[in-house]
């Protein structure tokens, strides 16, 4: 059984995020958080997002 496993580099910037997109993502995570009763950091929010979309 081949298992693949795929590690993702981080690279730690800063950005500048309109108040609206901001609360878009504080409320997509707090979504995920209930649903699933656990830790979902907002920079997993975001990047999550930002692969549904690119």
């Amino acid at each position: 059984m081949l298992t693949l496993i795929l590690y993702y580099m981080k690279k730690r910037i800063t950005i500048m995020i309109d108040e609206d997109l901001d609360k878009k993502l504080r409320v997509f995570q707090a979504k995920v958080i209930q649903k699933n009763q656990s830790s979902y950091s907002y920079s997993q929010a975001l990047n999550e997002a930002l692969r549904k979309t690119l």
